[in-house]
């Protein structure tokens, strides 16, 4: 292969067409339009979904129940079971489970839940736990560290996360 020998692969390199200049170019006249009609006009079309006067597809499916609230707080959930892999005495923080891949994000918050037993003392730094978890911390000695205030102190705010 040698650098005069270089072409562009069959097809890549398309010529643009020149439209409305004459009838013997192949595309005077009616410019690829086609004949009259609501197509042949500038800005003419059918909407995105339409289907011929057949009943659209998002039209068929039926409407589901339920409501996604915008404003939820995404929790990263850990139950107590799994913080069994700290070494007796450290703290568990959000930090501290990223590292252990406990958790996927640092900067999302996160709820202790209760499935499992704890069988360390530790201090637990989270933004929530329920209220099993909470039981099976203490009782094991451990401390269990929650914010003074809920991270939505106000309901009608949105908390950016």
């Amino acid at each position: 292969m040698t650098q005069h020998s270089l072409k562009p692969n069959p097809g890549s390199r398309k010529k643009k067409r020149l439209l409305g200049r004459g009838d013997g170019s192949g595309h005077g006249s009616f410019s690829t339009h086609g004949g009259k009609g609501q197509t042949a006009r500038s800005g003419g079309g059918r909407k995105p979904g339409f289907e011929g006067g057949q009943t659209p597809l998002l039209r068929r499916l039926p409407k589901l129940k339920g409501f996604r609230n915008p404003n939820r707080l995404p929790y990263q959930v850990v139950n107590v079971g799994s913080l069994n892999v700290f070494d007796d005495g450290s703290t568990v923080d959000l930090v501290a489970l990223y590292e252990k891949n406990l958790i996927s994000r640092k900067n999302k918050p996160l709820k202790i839940l209760g499935d499992g037993t704890l069988e360390k003392k530790l201090t637990v730094k989270a933004d929530a736990a329920s209220p099993e978890a909470k039981r099976k911390i203490e009782e094991k000695g451990s401390s269990l560290l929650l914010p003074a205030t809920s991270l939505r102190s106000n309901p009608h705010q949105k908390v950016l996360i």
